[in-house]
């Protein structure tokens, strides 16, 4: 049901994308359940599906936690639309690294989201380089928009003072 409101919205505001989380959960057959729900989600909406592995530091227990798992779950569905939210922090926080697991997932990449990797904050300045891994995920095929998805410091006005930072 959560599924198809969410279709139902997504599609009433013209959204290209949506997100289908996986859950807390340890349950068994936790993996067929969610390429249960992802399939029922590909026939409800005709536009993109992603799924997004999120760190364990964030949320224990989450179900879907590294991008080899989100491979696995595309490969078992099996479904052009279906694609991997790569969240940078996430990613990060997993595995130590954002340029080797992008490389190696590119082409199954349907939306980049950043921030720092430092508390999860505005993303300039911090240890992830977006300065230079916004071109190097472009360099590597990435043709969709970045989305922002972090806790500013001092409020949203300032929060966003980064954006100078990277305008030309």
């Amino acid at each position: 049901r959560d599924i198809d409101d969410a279709a139902a919205l997504a599609m009433d505001i013209g959204a290209g994308a949506l997100h289908v989380l996986a859950g807390k959960t340890d349950a068994p057959r936790a993996e067929e359940r969610y390429i249960m729900a992802l399939t029922h989600a590909l026939n409800q909406f005709e536009g993109t599906i992603l799924i997004e592995p999120i760190s364990h530091e964030q949320i224990p227990g989450y179900f879907l936690r590294r991008l080899d798992q989100a491979a696995r779950i595309l490969d078992n569905v099996g479904h052009p639309r279906l694609k991997i939210l790569f969240d940078c922090y996430h990613v990060w926080r997993e595995e130590g690294d954002v340029r080797a697991p992008f490389q190696r997932h590119a082409d199954r990449i349907g939306h980049v989201q950043i921030a720092a990797a430092e508390g999860r904050a505005e993303p300039f300045p911090g240890a992830l380089d977006y300065a230079g891994l916004l071109p190097f995920f472009r360099d590597h095929g990435y043709t969709g928009p970045f989305g922002c998805e972090y806790r500013p410091r001092a409020g949203t006005a300032a929060g966003l003072g980064w954006r100078d930072l990277v305008r030309g």
